[in-house]
């Protein structure tokens, strides 16, 4: 598997989860025969290659842009790419039990500490 392959995988699960859709909803919102959840499982870990016929059925099922598809430096390396995975799972499950509020005010607090973050690396 190439590394671009598997990087557009992890970004296609990344979205997917993002906006809570299911591996099988996924693949009935591409309209494709055939494709079903054991196929979008293996486009998402790399394990096969696709055609940009199949990768834009994808993008139009997730309702994205190819610039957020394609948007890949968070994701440059394995290793961080499944400690993400894990830190962001941990704060998944500690945020469901948070009332509403609580939740957005954590979200509204990180968007402040990258937007703090943001403009000092832009300084320097």
């Amino acid at each position: 598997m190439s590394d671009l392959q598997r990087l557009i995988g992890e970004q296609l699960k990344l979205i997917r989860k993002m906006k809570s859709l299911t591996q099988e909803q996924v693949a009935e919102k591409t309209g494709k025969e055939g494709m079903n959840k054991s196929r979008i499982s293996d486009i998402e870990r790399g394990r096969i290659n696709i055609s940009m016929r199949t990768l834009e059925m994808l993008m139009n099922a997730l309702d994205i842009a190819p610039t957020e598809l394609f948007d890949l430096k968070h994701l440059s390396r394995a290793d961080d790419i499944q400690e993400k995975h894990m830190i962001i799972d941990i704060h998944r499950y500690a945020l469901m039990d948070r009332e509403l509020d609580e939740v957005k005010h954590v979200v509204d607090s990180t968007k402040n500490l990258f937007n703090i973050i943001d403009s000092r690396s832009a300084k320097k």
